[in-house]
């Protein structure tokens, strides 16, 4: 039913493709280690290119609207980062008091800065960047009735996705490295789950809530040690079924921003309890400059078991983060993320600095810095990427 669904949606695209609207970017990227890496098959740089166009049309009177957003990454060292994805490909139907969504799509829930705990509707790509924040579409049917006392999301969600990992010759890997080939499924179905969700949101005065319950495949695998065909170690991925019940709240006022997203999950091992609490205030225009300066300080715990074989691996358990946000609000949208989280039970301390500046009107220079202190992880590295917007 699913690839039927898809076939008259591309259909459809390339039926109203003259009529849209076309926009996307292409870009260049080129990432430097700092540090030799600890598998001789890896290497201290790479360079990649990545293509992601953008189409959009509606009509009905803007009550219906078709997007399909697909995307492409070449890398010159790991082959598992050289990948394709449809990011979005849907059509929506929308009325006074309901909206209507059948696809491909992206769905993003939470309000925390360190760690999006409640995000958890789509799979995390994650050869695009170890943040976290890239997401491989998800095929949904989303229905969502929008009353005076708050929006109900209803979501059935065919079709799982496997996270991605770097191969042997990429970096920001396990040690061993993740063998994608051999992943294990609690379901019979594996994955051909059908997963649901469902999502109460509302803003009350200054105060916006989330509230939401997931049942289906965990996004996060757990990782048990095994071998590749020619005998060498690996982890393989297993994918358990769970049921996560999370609630994300978001307080704006004036210049401070009061933030907490809450998880409880079951389904894999011992239930896992998470937070994230936090808050961010914000000096508006500086002594007249423009500038505005956000100290972002945000609380992250998580209770379970360091065991990879039972839970996902975690890293965050017990730990501060400490960060600036930075906006010139100049003609070039000059801005950055300069922060820091540390370990309360260790000396583990991981630095990150995220920065962007238009040149002209079409070009956007992105750098990224990320370190890691005390840390097994030897994967310190700087990261610049031009990309061309059209």
């Amino acid at each position: 039913m699913l690839k039927y669904t898809l076939l008259l949606l591309m259909l459809f695209f390339l039926n109203t493709a003259i009529a849209g609207e076309w926009s996307g970017y292409a870009s260049v990227e080129s990432r430097y280690f700092f540090k030799d890496p600890l598998d001789p098959r890896q290497s201290d740089s790479n360079i990649s290119v990545a293509f992601q166009p953008e189409y959009w049309n509606d009509w009905d009177n803007g009550r219906q609207s078709f997007t399909f957003i697909p995307f492409i990454r070449l890398d010159n060292q790991d082959p598992e980062r050289s990948h394709g994805d449809i990011r979005e490909l849907f059509w929506i139907k929308a009325a006074n008091t309901w909206e209507l969504r059948a696809g491909i799509g992206k769905v993003f829930w939470g309000v925390a800065e360190s760690k999006h705990l409640v995000d958890i509707i789509n799979q995390t790509d994650l050869v695009e960047n170890n943040d976290g924040e890239d997401k491989l579409g998800q095929p949904m049917l989303n229905f969502a009735s929008i009353r005076d006392w708050g929006t109900v999301d209803l979501f059935i969600l065919p079709g799982f996705r496997e996270r991605t990992f770097p191969g042997p010759e990429g970096r920001l890997r396990t040690i061993p490295n993740i063998d994608t080939s051999q992943a294990l499924y609690e379901s019979s179905s594996e994955e051909k789950h059908i997963d649901y969700a469902v999502r109460w949101s509302h803003t009350l005065g200054e105060w916006d809530i989330g509230l939401a319950h997931f049942y289906g495949t965990s996004r996060e695998p757990a990782l048990l040690p095994g071998t590749d065909s020619s005998g060498n170690p690996v982890f393989i991925p297993r994918y358990d079924l769970i049921n996560q019940t999370s609630i994300d709240i978001q307080a704006t006022l004036e210049s401070w921003l009061l933030k907490l997203e809450v998880i409880h999950r079951t389904g894999q091992g011992p239930d896992i309890n998470a937070t994230v609490a936090g808050i961010e205030y914000t000096f508006y225009d500086i002594y007249e400059s423009g500038t505005d300066l956000g100290i972002v300080s945000e609380y992250l715990y998580d209770d379970r078991v360091t065991n990879p074989s039972v839970h996902p691996p975690v890293i965050f358990q017990n730990d501060i983060m400490l960060g600036l946000r930075i906006a010139l609000n100049d003609t070039q949208s000059s801005e950055a993320l300069i922060g820091m989280i540390a370990d309360l039970d260790s000396d583990e301390v991981f630095y990150n600095i995220e920065a962007s500046r238009r040149l002209g009107e079409q070009w956007k220079l992105n750098l990224e810095y990320r370190a890691f202190r005390s840390s097994p992880i030897k994967d310190d590295h700087i990261l610049l990427d031009l990309a061309y917007h059209f």
